[in-house]
């Protein structure tokens, strides 16, 4: 019986041409994972300027990571590289944080605080007043007002109080004395 005829391939040329068709595929995958990354990324919801969401019982704290619960509480700093928002769970912990940066001098750092009496409205920590003695989540103590209040400071004032406390509560030097103050 006669032999059908086949036209021949050599296994050389057949490697080449799996080859190339990975490639191609590979090519593909690569693009489509792209298009993702820069869709997704140009999808964000994070605004460019002032504060973002909080997800309370869910997002944590930029300094100490706890969970951040309690909105009368929370702050927000937004600057350095990217002018990304920083979340807190007390403005004590925001002013630590700040405290901390090579770019804490920034003039356009953007500082938020919450109105400590509805948890709902955002203020300019730089205009915001300050009552002392709260029981804040990591024990600063302040709650911000988006008014004068009889016996509230303004912000630089609870600011350098602030800073004094937080010498107690994380070891750091004293901002008078400049030595380190050990916690139990």
């Amino acid at each position: 019986m006669p032999s059908a005829i086949v036209p021949s391939v050599s296994g050389g040329m057949l490697a080449v041409h799996a080859l190339a068709q990975g490639a191609r595929r590979a090519i593909m995958a690569f693009l489509a994972a792209l298009l993702a990354v820069i869709s997704i990324g140009g999808c964000s919801d994070e605004p460019a300027t002032g504060p973002v969401p909080i997800h309370y019982g869910r997002d944590t704290c930029d300094l100490c990571r706890m969970i951040i619960s309690d909105p009368r509480f929370a702050s927000q700093i937004r600057g350095g590289p990217g002018h990304k928002a920083y979340k807190f769970d007390d403005i004590g912990d925001a002013l630590v944080f700040l405290d901390r940066q090579t770019w804490k001098d920034d003039p356009n750092v953007e500082f938020w605080v919450m109105d400590v009496e509805t948890g709902k409205t955002w203020l300019d920590a730089r205009k915001a007043h300050y009552m002392s003695g709260m029981q804040s989540p990591m024990a600063h103590g302040f709650g911000a007002y988006p008014e004068p209040r009889p016996g509230s400071i303004d912000f630089e004032t609870m600011r350098t109080q602030a800073a004094k406390r937080a010498s107690n509560l994380y070891c750091r030097p004293d901002a008078e004395t400049n030595q380190t103050k050990f916690v139990r």
